[in-house]
Parts: structure tokens; C-alpha cells; sequence
């Protein structure tokens, strides 16, 4: 782990004040609301993986204080609990490493932390920090109940021939109480990793970067145990009530997971293809237009897990990196 600098020390103070202020923005943009929460991880990130885990944490407690001082410490205990940590804490695995040998790997070269456990650990992260934030919130399904009174109210005054019968209503509530929080977990998940994707990228550009670059395609897997936190969600969705709601959310969690191990299998076992193009088009554009066959994605991740570990060269700098 780099050591705390004035540097890392002014580095993790601005990345929390940004990550903040991206935070804040979103309240005024609407449609760009979820994109703008999610590049506020982004700072946090950046800090963590370029300057040391002592700088993304100057810059989540920067970033909680910065969001406090400016709206409401309501306000700053969301963005700390579904963005700030979540970041932080993807910044610190990213950086663990250990001598290979302890794994019966090379005496001369580290182990990084494996790509499936940091996927897995973002989905527990988000699913505890939702938890958190409906807690604080308060939601449950009479919330979910009048957003769907306030979705009709608005349809009606759009369209006065609108007006569905009371069962269809009820139904209604009943699916978007579950279907809510699933969707906003698995699109989190989504977010949240493609903002350590490009925090990454932009590390590595500026020579900052401890982990070396991996192949996504082979690498960006599901830990094979995310299965049962997953199968529990599916079978907690059942059951109604509070229960059910975090079940739909560990579903939406794990299995944007499993989605993402999805994909990046897809884009493996059509390496070298010359159909390749046509079928990854084909599945991303199916996907957004009909969402149905996410599902294929969804169990091709599920088939396909998989540990697979980095190795770099051991420089004498590097032994003394935090081990795992």
C-alpha cells in the first residue's frame, strides 16, 4: 500500500470534494440523475487505485463532510452508503496482492486479488448499502404503492380514457414493489463496475496504476459461491412483506453479477469467430430493446464461473505491498 503523502493527502481531499459536487448535480439534472450518482465513484476511485487506500478513504470522509456542509447529512449518508464505500472499498481490493508462492504460484511474482471476488464483494456492497438506504428512506410496499397511484394519477390527466380496473391496479403494486429495488441493484451493479472499468483505464494512462491489466473476457468472472446468495434472493422474493423486497434486491445484485460474467464469456468463446461482431451485436441490441434475453446472459454467467488470478513480476518495491 503507498504510503500517506501530501500528495495522496490533497489527492483523496479533491476527489471527495468532486465526488460530492457530482453527487450534487445529479439532484438538478434529472435525466442524467443515476449516470452522475455513479461518476461520483469514480474520484473515489480514481484516488484509491492511483494514491493508496489512505487516500480513498481521506476522500470518502472528505466527500461525506463536502455533501453534509452543502444539503443535509441525510443526503451525505446515501452517497456515502451507495457510492463513496462501494468505491472506496473496490479501490482497496484492486490493490491487494500477495507473494504467488503462497498460492504454489512463482517465488518471483504477485498474486492480485481475483477479478470474481472483487465482482462479488461490489454486489454485497451494494446490496448492504441498499438495505441501508431503504432503511433510512423508509420503503417498503406501501411507498412503492403510492408511486404507482402517482404513475396512474399522471397517465390519466395525459389520456382521461385511461382507467384500469382495481385488480389490474393491485397487480400493479405487487410487481413494482419487487421489480424496483431489482432493478435499481442490478443497474448499480452495472454503474458502479463500469466506473472502476474506466478508473482503471485512466490510472494505467497516467502510470499510477499497482494492478496490472487484465483480460476482462477471461478473467470477469462470478465467485462460484455468489450462487446462494442469488438462489436466496430468488427464493426470499417469494415470501412478501420486507423480506421480499431485499430478496428481489439480492437478485437484481448478483445477478447483474452474473450478467456482467455473462457478457464477458460471450466475448471469449467468440474470440477468433468470424461471426464474432454480428453475435455480440446481436446480443447487446437484444438486450436493450427486448431484455428478455438477458436471461441467456444471466445463466451463461451462471455456467461459466471461474477464479482466475493476476501474476506481475516481484520488484523490490512491490514486496512490500499489502498482502490479502
Amino acid at each position: 500500500m503507498k504510503t500517506l503523502t501530501p500528495s495522496s493527502i490533497a489527492t483523496g481531499l479533491v476527489a471527495g470534494v468532486t465526488a460530492a459536487l457530482l453527487s450534487l448535480s445529479a439532484n438538478t439534472q434529472s435525466s442524467l440523475a443515476i449516470v452522475l450518482y455513479a461518476a461520483s465513484a469514480l474520484p473515489i476511485l480514481i484516488a484509491g487505485l492511483g494514491w493508496g487506500n489512505a487516500s480513498a478513504f481521506i476522500a470518502v470522509v472528505a466527500g461525506g463532510l463536502t455533501a453534509s456542509a452543502l444539503v443535509s447529512s441525510h443526503f451525505a449518508a446515501l452517497i456515502v452508503l451507495i457510492t463513496l464505500i462501494p468505491a472506496g472499498w473496490l479501490s482497496n481490493l484492486a490493490n491487494l496482492a500477495r507473494p504467488a508462492s503462497e498460492l504454489g504460484g512463482p517465488d518471483n511474482a504477485l498474486a492480485w486479488y481475483p477479478l470474481s471476488n472483487i465482482l462479488a464483494h461490489l454486489a454485497v456492497m451494494v446490496t448492504l448499502g441498499m438495505i441501508a438506504v431503504g432503511a433510512i428512506v423508509g420503503y417498503n410496499s406501501d411507498m412503492a404503492s403510492k408511486l404507482v397511484d402517482i404513475v396512474i394519477e399522471t397517465l390519466k390527466a395525459q389520456e382521461p380514457l385511461y382507467n384500469p380496473d382495481a385488480a389490474a391496479i393491485a397487480q400493479l403494486k405487487s410487481i413494482f414493489s419487487l421489480a424496483l429495488p431489482l432493478v435499481q441493484g442490478a443497474l448499480w451493479v452495472f454503474l458502479l463496475f463500469a466506473a472502476y472499468y474506466v478508473a482503471t483505464f485512466i490510472v494505467r494512462a497516467s502510470g499510477k496504476g499497482l494492478r496490472p491489466r487484465e483480460d476482462m473476457p477471461s478473467t470477469l468472472r462470478m465467485h462460484r459461491n455468489a450462487i446462494f446468495p442469488f438462489l436466496a434472493g430468488l427464493v426470499l422474493a417469494f415470501t412478501g412483506g420486507v423480506p421480499a423486497i431485499i430478496g428481489a434486491l439480492a437478485c437484481g445484485t448478483f445477478g447483474a453479477g452474473f450478467v456482467l460474467a455473462g457478457f464477458a464469456s460471450l466475448h471469449f468463446r467468440t474470440r477468433g469467430k468470424p461471426w464474432r461482431v454480428v453475435a455480440l451485436w446481436f446480443a447487446y441490441v437484444s438486450v436493450l430493446l427486448f431484455t428478455i434475453p438477458i436471461f441467456a446472459i444471466l445463466l451463461l454467467g451462471l455456467m461459466d464461473t471461474r477464479r482466475t488470478i493476476a501474476l506481475t513480476p516481484t520488484t523490490p518495491a512491490e514486496k512490500k505491498h499489502q498482502n490479502i
